[in-house]
């Protein structure tokens, strides 16, 4: 036993003083369910892509990291049914919205949409959005799958913003 917790600390201290040699700066795609100035929701592809290679703490070795707003956060896992529907709506206060498992759908007003499953990110931000002709106003979303979708929601305190898309690049 003495020898096996030697030999595990052993690979311990060398997986903490490996270099790495770093990459490319790193791009993480997302979805951006932004508001124009005229009260319309788009959804708009944009990139997270301020990353730093630094440690978490030393004596970690260094990994990219893209510091997004500090703040006050809430967050929330929702589990929806196969089947299930939101009707029209606003996100309540701007979420980070990430499919666990399943697949989770979202159409803004212009009619852009998108189907999303697990490792990607929908960023809600439809706050000041206006009802359209037709009374819809915000987004729409569903589970089109024939299994529940667990969504795993980042609810940030900050105040919405209007008229441009990918303000978290």
């Amino acid at each position: 036993m003495r020898r096996m917790i030697g030999a595990v600390a052993t690979g311990l201290l060398l997986v903490a003083t490996t270099r790495i040699a770093p990459a490319a700066t790193p791009e993480i795609p997302y979805w951006d369910n932004w508001t124009d100035s005229a009260g319309i929701s788009h959804l708009t592809r944009c990139k997270l892509h301020r990353f730093a290679l630094e440690s978490v703490s030393k004596p970690a070795t260094p990994e990219w990291r893209d510091r997004q707003q500090a703040g006050a956060k809430t967050i929330l896992n929702h589990v929806e049914p196969p089947g299930w529907v939101s009707g029209w709506h606003e996100n309540p206060a701007i979420q980070w919205i990430m499919p666990v498992s399943g697949t989770w759908f979202v159409q803004a007003m212009d009619g852009s949409q998108a189907t999303v499953g697990p490792g990607e990110i929908v960023v809600g931000e439809d706050q000041h959005a206006r009802a359209d002709a037709a009374g819809h106003k915000g987004h729409l979303a569903r589970n089109p799958g024939s299994v529940p979708v667990s969504l795993m929601i980042v609810q940030m305190m900050d105040l919405p913003q209007t008229g441009k898309p990918c303000r978290f690049e």
